[in-house]
């Protein structure tokens, strides 16, 4: 019987390990081909377990179709050869996962001018460029899906005062927010073109190798992580409906209990 995403080309970026990885995984068993993309060939810190090649291993001994694609999302000359290295294997990509992204340290006088770069180029610069690649030959296909995931620190706080005061997050949330907004406005540009944009974040934070990083021990990590199974359904949900989901920002426990997946 043949699977719901059956000849479709996915693209996962941050898909090394942790959401990227189970979202690629979820994919792969729904039947799409997947391209494992991500900067990690090799394991350098114990605390960052995975590479490319060990995911797209998995999937290929569970009986799906993978590769893994080096592709740092803050160079767009390597973003255009993962691109084009996906299209000359397999003829296309009809579904974005905009999964790589980084949070940095520090308050607005603390915060080093470097890191404001890096988040800038990873998690807003990097996604809007792999969406200028792909959107040209989703609109030849007549078909695709983007999905770019988020967190509930892009959610605005609301005007004050605040009866809690958190730090952290903020820069964070600001590229988050942005992301979200800019979802929707393509959502809009691209419906006409029977191409979908849509938004998942987690509900609360999973305990990935990159979550929990700063604070593992490198000499002894802690290497009991959490799965991120859910968001992997979520997105391959999300890729089997029709142009008219589109535009929704949603979290990824609610739309499984939702759609009882």
């Amino acid at each position: 019987m043949a699977k719901p995403l059956e000849g479709r080309v996915a693209l996962v970026t941050g898909a090394s390990r942790g959401i990227g990885e189970y979202v690629s995984r979820a994919l792969a068993e729904a039947g799409a081909k997947v391209a494992v993309a991500a900067r990690t060939e090799e394991v350098s810190d114990p605390r960052l377990p995975g590479t490319i090649h060990t995911v797209a291993q998995a999937i290929r001994d569970a009986g799906g179709q993978a590769m893994g694609v080096r592709m740092d999302v803050r160079d767009g000359d390597s973003i255009a050869e993962g691109v084009k290295k996906v299209v000359d294997e397999w003829g296309k990509i009809d579904i974005l996962v905009n999964n790589a992204a980084i949070l940095v340290p520090g308050t607005i006088e603390s915060v080093q001018d470097r890191h404001l770069d890096l988040i800038w180029q990873v998690d807003l610069r990097g996604p809007l460029l792999l969406m200028k690649h792909v959107v040209p030959m989703m609109k030849a296909a007549g078909q695709g899906h983007i999905i770019n995931v988020s967190s509930r620190a892009g959610v605005f706080p609301g005007p004050g005062p605040y009866q809690e005061v958190r730090g952290g997050g903020a820069f964070y949330g600001m590229v988050k927010a942005g992301l979200e907004r800019f979802s929707q406005a393509l959502a809009m540009e691209l419906q006409g073109d029977n191409i979908s944009v849509n938004v998942l974040s987690p509900d609360g934070r999973i305990k990935t190798p990159g979550n929990i990083w700063a604070q593992n021990d490198r000499e002894n990590p802690n290497l009991d992580f959490e799965e991120a199974w859910e968001m992997g359904k979520g997105v391959a949900w999300i890729c089997q409906q029709g142009v008219e989901f589109t535009g929704q920002i949603r979290f990824d426990k609610e739309l499984c209990a939702e759609k009882g997946l």
